[in-house]
């Protein structure tokens, strides 16, 4: 399936917790989004979805938490398990309450709350005593510094980093064993994606919260992800261990732009044509 450089995230000793099956996605029952797709995420682990705007990593990812209805869109094929289980036919709500939590694009806070009311939503599903909330929101604020000294400020009102902030917080008010982690760098700052990423990466390791992360800051994303996938066109054309992704020649030509005004599309480049199952 792939070369010996590229290890699949299945070949070690743990079972995949999340694993997308060959799925495919249809829009208004007539636009293919996805084709095939297939990834997984072991326990503990940060995987990255890589792409261009519009390869299709938003669409991956809510088809995993089931959000896909409300913009008409469908799991045509394939499937998705979650610790073993089938999980397509779960509402949102209740893959919330396994432990599976997106974080949308766009840092979705409640403008007109405070952050910390922003913060409270995240635990709705749970049945939790206030001494129990209490505890999970202090735990917020200590992966969160910023967010205690803008707790009672409106959400809507504070900057764009303290609201991908509010948000990853948020979700883990729900306590998550998942988060699907869309573009979290979109907008931002160099410095307060390093920041943010550095915290994922502390909830990782501290809080054994495993992540699904879409991005298009590929170096970035790389060097605190444990394994990554690139996304073309709706395809997984690329897969490898993120050291080996951020050394590949290939790779860097497509991100990086070294290819100056000859610049292709990932499928063009000769080394990757090489390899017959990304041309299936």
């Amino acid at each position: 399936m792939n070369t010996a450089t590229t290890t699949s995230t299945s070949t070690n000793d743990q079972a995949p917790y999340l694993s997308v099956n060959n799925i495919e996605v249809i829009y208004d029952h007539v636009i293919l989004v996805l084709k095939g797709v297939s990834l997984e995420v072991p326990k503990g682990k940060i995987v990255a979805l890589l792409g261009a705007n519009g390869a299709g990593k938003s669409t991956t990812l809510k088809s995993i938490s089931n959000l896909l209805g409300a913009e008409r869109g469908d799991v045509t094929k394939g499937n998705i398990e979650f610790r073993g289980a089938r999980i397509e036919s779960l509402t949102p709500n209740e893959l919330v309450k396994r432990g599976v939590i997106q974080v949308m694009e766009g840092r979705h806070c409640f403008g007109h709350l405070t952050i910390e009311e922003n913060l409270l939503t995240g635990a709705y599903t749970r049945r939790i005593s206030r001494a129990e909330l209490k505890e999970s929101l202090d735990k917020v604020y200590h992966y969160f510094p910023r967010l205690k000294e803008r707790r009672a400020s409106q959400a809507g009102y504070t900057s764009g980093g303290e609201q991908q902030m509010c948000a990853i917080g948020r979700a883990l008010m729900a306590k998550p064993e998942m988060i699907l982690l869309d573009e979290p760098s979109m907008g931002l700052a160099p410095q307060i994606v390093e920041e943010i990423f550095e915290i994922v990466k502390d909830l990782n390791v501290k809080e054994q919260v495993s992540f699904l992360l879409a991005e298009q800051n590929t170096m970035v994303a790389l060097r605190y992800s444990d394994f990554g996938y690139i996304m073309e066109n709706g395809r997984i054309v690329m897969e490898g261990e993120a050291n080996y992704l951020a050394n590949n020649e290939d790779v860097k030509e497509f991100y990086l732009g070294l290819s100056g005004e000859d610049k292709k599309s990932f499928r063009d480049v000769k080394h990757y044509r090489r390899r017959k199952r990304w041309l299936s």
